[in-house]
């Protein structure tokens, strides 16, 4: 192919990865977005096939057949509860892929200045983005604790880590060359830097840092396409980048933090909230259905209990009884409600929730008050009261969904304990509150059956 019919290909491309953005801002359009997209990566794919000098296609066929059989599986086996892991795993491969083909350019011949800039950057960024995501994925699958782990004089070492990286990174590009010992420190330095990165994140966090990561890994593939000299590359990796970057500043937005307080401070590791101690006051679903089966309005707030039971489909079936019942049904989303940006929002629209009866966060609140029942189904931070009259909570100051001032709040879980963040509720203890214990799904599919009578 001339390089105008390359170009003008991956100007369609590119046109279909930014279409495909734009629907996907929407729960109604994004199974739309997402092909789109991946008809756009499928010809970028094919197109840079055919526009280089390659030899030999058939370990290009292992990998395609390799990455489909995964891809597939992924997709099939994959559990929701587990698909913010997968998305830190698929970080940290694009941060590996960038990482090892800005290696691989060092074999195109003696690069010019720039080119050797651009080299280094998917290198050191490559690197972070996929030790750190390791790092992540562990935290979130729990592998290793979710809690921010710090230690004395850790800024001191990381900054250490930086500096070194930054000197050896000069130093190799007064000297490019495979076998140059900088090479091999700025690759080693840049893994450890995005271990140390991600140490010191308490799980609270992760989906701030899941979404960073994501930006990170389009920034690294976006520097390889500059040392490739490969344009889709770097128009796609600038649109992951920029697209990310968007995503963590709204998430810490909603958490009312900058995204240096969560990289840097430790989350919950310099407070201790104050002990909560009450009356829990338990309810059964015969006696939470006599309530639900009254209400005008009902306000159900997923989180990620709701994933671990799976219990997105029965509560909808409930949502769809309550209507037929003629009260008004909605659900109440909080930005970082789950472990990954956007978790609730797939698992209702995999349940084939009505999109237009999510509510976000700002929405919801101002009507909290009118509502007759709120059922927090395995949510916990996002409802803290704590975030609003404790001010040595770890999450004060972040926004949370206001279930405390409906009339009464049901809470499904099945115990007492603190949610990801490790923070007390002081909501279970609540005058208007009942705690419906046991399993989410269980729970709601009783209650589904006293309706069904």
């Amino acid at each position: 192919m001339s390089p105008i019919a390359i170009n003008a290909t991956y100007i369609v491309a590119a046109a279909l990865f930014i279409f495909g953005l734009k629907y996907m801002s929407s729960p109604a359009t994004a199974v739309r977005g997402n092909r789109l997209s991946a008809i756009g990566m499928f010809i970028a794919v094919v197109v840079t096939l055919f526009s280089q000098e390659i030899v030999q296609f058939q370990w290009i066929a292992v990998g395609v057949v390799l990455g489909s059989i995964i891809g597939a599986f992924a997709a099939q086996k994959v559990a929701m509860t587990s698909m913010p892991e997968m998305v830190a795993l698929f970080n940290g491969s694009g941060g590996l892929s960038s990482l090892l083909l800005g290696w691989a350019a060092l074999y195109g011949g003696d690069p010019s200045t720039f080119i050797v800039v651009t080299i280094l950057l998917s290198i050191l960024i490559g690197g972070v983005t996929f030790s750190g995501s390791i790092m992540a994925w562990g935290k979130l699958s729990e592998v290793m604790t979710s809690a921010a782990i710090v230690f004395g004089a850790q800024r001191i070492v990381n900054a250490a880590i930086l500096i070194a990286l930054v000197v050896c990174s000069v130093l190799f590009a007064m000297d490019p060359s495979l076998t140059s010992p900088y090479l091999v420190a700025v690759i080693v330095l840049s893994l450890v830097f995005g271990v140390m990165a991600v140490l010191p994140i308490g799980g609270a966090d992760m989906p701030v840092v899941i979404s960073l990561l994501n930006s990170y890994s389009g920034l690294a593939a976006c520097a390889a396409g500059f040392a490739i000299h490969n344009n889709i590359l770097i128009v796609a990796g600038s649109l992951v980048g920029a697209a990310g970057i968007i995503l963590t500043n709204i998430m810490c937005k909603a958490m009312n933090r900058s995204l240096a307080n969560v990289l840097f401070s430790g989350f919950g590791a310099a407070k201790t909230a104050t002990k909560v101690e009450g009356e829990v006051k338990p309810i059964v679903s015969e006696d939470a259905y006599l309530i639900l089966e009254s209400a005008s309005s009902v306000t159900f707030v997923p989180g990620y209990g709701m994933a671990v039971a799976q219990a997105q489909h029965v509560v909808r079936e409930l949502g769809e009884l309550l209507e037929a019942n003629g009260a008004e049904v909605t659900y109440a989303i909080h930005p970082v409600a789950g472990r990954m940006p956007g978790h609730m929002n797939v698992l209702l629209a995999e349940a084939n929730v009505p999109y237009d009866q999510l509510v976000e966060m700002e929405d919801i609140n101002p009507r909290m008050s009118n509502v007759d029942v709120a059922v927090v189904i395995g949510a916990n931070d996002v409802v803290n009261p704590a975030a609003r009259e404790d001010e040595n909570s770890p999450i004060y100051g972040m926004p949370i969904i206001n279930v405390d001032e409906a009339r009464t709040v049901f809470v499904l879980k099945r115990s007492m304990s603190s949610g990801f963040s490790g923070v007390d509720n002081p909501l279970f203890f609540g005058e208007n509150t009942r705690m419906l214990f046991g399993d989410a799904k269980q729970s709601i599919s009783a209650l589904v059956a006293e309706f069904k009578g």
